[in-house]
């Protein structure tokens, strides 16, 4: 039986609103991890995003539950965005449920059934995302996202930050927001800065991944709000 967690109130549950900025933490120096997720936080973030790499399903190895765990005990009120990039994410699921993360989200191009995922994922006190490749037909994820609170949409190649945008992922971006409810919300992943946040955000997301752009530069607050676009 999978746990049952109370959590902090859910940004995918919320109705669609202001941007918000997700710094993806896979930029961040490791050996200072709890000091640059608090530096980015009090500089306006408005999440933490997790980078979940199999080795596998991508051609990188990143981190696990133990590091989402330590990220929850520093970070107690910062709500965790896992996205797993990894071939069989069902068996993630309880574990990372357990360390603390607020939102789960599976590939369409994953080797399990992502409407079963998706039961597990809420089952297990999280909220569900369904995230989508550059290359990958829409038409495979288009009958699934009524049931799901995030649709992810990858501006890069999945398994290295510092990757140049995608620009061609914007047609994707423009479908979903014809499809998406009030509750759902549409986050890009990769290649994100204030320069290609403009189209992002004129073109349907409401969340915004970002890592070089902001863990490379020495002024966190002015990098997140310029990606907000303020």
């Amino acid at each position: 039986m999978m746990p049952t967690s109370t959590r902090r109130p859910s940004l995918f549950t919320a109705e669609r609103g202001a941007p918000l900025v997700a710094p993806s933490i896979l930029s961040a120096d490791f050996a200072r991890l709890e000091e640059e997720c608090r530096a980015v936080m009090d500089s306006g973030a408005d999440l933490l995003h997790l980078d979940v790499m199999d080795g596998h399903f991508v051609p990188n190895l990143s981190m696990g539950p133990a590091l989402c765990q330590a990220v929850r005990h520093h970070l107690p009120e910062t709500y965790l965005d896992v996205h797993m990039m990894v071939t069989n994410p069902g068996q993630f699921i309880e574990p990372f449920a357990k360390a603390g993360a607020d939102n789960f989200t599976v590939h369409v191009e994953c080797d399990e059934d992502p409407m079963e995922l998706a039961a597990s994922i809420r089952a297990a006190g999280m909220s569900a995302g369904l995230a989508i490749k550059p290359d990958t037909d829409f038409s495979l994820m288009k009958p699934l996202v009524s049931q799901f609170d995030l649709l992810l949409v990858m501006s890069v190649h999945p398994g290295f930050s510092g990757q140049s945008f995608i620009p061609e992922v914007l047609e994707t971006t423009r479908k979903l927001r014809d499809l998406v409810g009030p509750n759902q919300h549409i986050e890009m992943d990769g290649g994100v800065g204030p320069e290609t946040a403009i189209d992002c955000i004129a073109d349907g997301c409401d969340v915004l991944v970002a890592a070089s752009a902001i863990f490379k530069g020495d002024d966190y607050a002015g990098a997140i709000a310029a990606i907000r676009g303020n």
